[in-house]
């Protein structure tokens, strides 16, 4: 079973992401968002064949707790070649896995056309930044290539805590400490209690889960640091109110003077397939906490943000339905797409029509 061999060959396609593995089944990818059956690898995986392949990209200890858990989540590196999010889960008595390829150079933001205002939000020196969006919308990827601008540009101490680790950070202007919950720290909320005795300047929480989480996130960000983090939100106003609605009513209007106060901005995100079909490009939302956006959000009047952001772009603002309408006009979706993934597919109709 030459599970290396097959891992180097699905990375040489440049528009594979993803790659599954499950009994009975020949290898599954996704290229450009869609599924579809790796035709360069025929063989049909039996129950051996994958109990083997965990066995080989598993340590001990993970192996030992697949077996109690029946899941993992983990990384996996082919040297010289590239890194994998590996997600290893029992189903129907069989075992099955996810593969995520993780490229072994980190992105810059230029280099994943994303807009120049996320370089001004990385290089803020206290404050929350949040990369909301749903999975596999390429949020831990704009949050690399975010703290790749602050190694590059500040002298700081960055402290990562992630599940698993992705992609790995080198010391350049700054020091580069990355943890990952389940081997380095026991909880997201276990390491970011820590990261604050720690001595960093720059922390990123790989995922906010609870409202232990969410907490101590907020007070690092209040006490002087700058916070990166991810949601699992489609929006700016959803992810404000996904935050305050974690926490008990009585609460809920400390929690909203709380995050006013710290907010420096919210990018929400998708992964678009580009019109030629090489690859995919990231469809864009961009709140910044400007003194209106803090004053609504301390009122509890989310519902206005987006008319906020309509009106925000000297700030840096962007609202997802004007940049979706943009990638069509640069050529990069197809207005198919940009109709599908809006929330007001008539809006795009009428802005394609106006501008075209």
């Amino acid at each position: 079973m030459d599970i290396i061999g097959l891992l180097k060959s699905v990375v040489e396609d440049a528009n594979i992401s993803d790659l599954h593995l499950t009994v009975n089944s020949q290898a599954v990818v996704r290229t450009t968002g869609v599924l579809r059956a790796y035709e360069q690898y025929s063989h049909k995986f039996t129950f051996a064949d994958l109990i083997e392949i965990c066995r080989y990209l598993m340590d001990e200890d993970q192996w030992k707790t697949f077996q109690e858990q029946g899941e993992l989540d983990f990384s996996y590196s082919v040297p010289g070649f590239s890194r994998f999010r590996v997600n290893a889960y029992r189903q129907r008595g069989a075992v099955s896995l996810a593969l995520r390829i993780i490229p072994t150079e980190i992105p810059t933001i230029d280099d994943l056309g994303l807009p120049e205002i996320l370089k001004k939000m990385a290089v803020q020196r206290r404050g929350l930044v949040l990369c909301t969006g749903p999975t596999g919308s390429g949020k831990s990827t704009t949050l690399a290539s975010m703290i790749n601008e602050i190694n590059q540009e500040r002298k700081c101490h960055i402290l990562t805590l992630e599940d698993p680790i992705e992609y790995l950070h080198q010391h350049n202007n700054s020091i580069v400490h990355q943890r990952e919950v389940g081997i380095d720290t026991r909880s997201f909320a276990a390491g970011l209690r820590a990261a604050l005795r720690q001595d960093p300047d720059v922390i990123l929480v790989g995922e906010m889960r609870d409202l232990e989480t969410i907490s101590i996130a907020l007070e690092s960000a209040e006490t002087g640091h700058l916070v990166l983090a991810t949601l699992h939100t489609t929006d700016a106003p959803k992810t404000v109110d996904r935050i305050i609605d974690v926490f008990p009513a009585h609460q809920q209007q400390q929690v909203r003077i709380q995050l006013s106060s710290v907010l420096n901005g919210i990018i929400a995100q998708q992964l678009l397939p580009r019109a030629d079909m090489e690859g995919m490009v990231a469809g864009l939302e961009v709140l910044i906490g400007t003194p209106a956006v803090r004053n609504i959000i301390r009122e509890g009047k989310s519902s206005q943000l987006e008319s906020i952001m309509q009106t925000g772009a000297k700030y840096g603002m962007i609202v997802m339905n004007n940049y979706l309408i943009s990638l069509y006009e640069k050529g990069l979706i197809s207005m198919e797409t940009a109709v599908r993934r809006s929330t007001n597919p008539e809006y795009i109709k009428k802005g394609i029509t106006r501008f075209g």
